[in-house]
């Protein structure tokens, strides 16, 4: 009866892009420190810290306006996996102190991009057919 599946994915992309993008803005007001030292840490160039840029203010664009969506969340999916590897490293299923897992919100927002991925961006977008 109440079936739309275009409104469901404008929800999932919105919900997506908007929420990846707050991580973002905060990164631009107050800096990428903190991923610089988790990105050096784990071995690797700290030039790769600048990629949360992209992984979290240009690409959630590209999938609030549906945009090359399923392209950019790929981009989003790769961002989530390096965010939950390099912050939670082998400890990645430990339990935080309500019971869920304490990489749950990069988990979450890996599902939520591949789900975008799968489905594509819909009736409702700048890319819609």
């Amino acid at each position: 009866m109440f079936q739309n599946i275009d409104v469901a994915k404008l929800i999932i992309r919105l919900s997506l892009g908007i929420m990846m993008l707050f991580h973002g803005v905060d990164k631009i007001r107050n800096g990428i420190g903190g991923v610089k030292h988790l990105v050096t840490k784990a071995g690797l160039p700290e030039f790769f810290a600048y990629g949360v840029y992209v992984g979290e203010v240009i690409l959630p664009i590209f999938i609030i306006l549906g945009l090359y969506a399923r392209v950019a969340s790929v981009g989003v999916a790769f961002t989530m996996i390096f965010a939950i590897f390099l912050a939670y490293g082998g400890a990645f299923l430990a339990l935080g102190k309500h019971g869920a897992p304490v990489m749950e919100l990069p988990f979450l927002y890996l599902v939520l991009s591949l789900g975008v991925f799968f489905l594509g961006s819909g009736r409702y977008s700048l890319n819609s057919k």
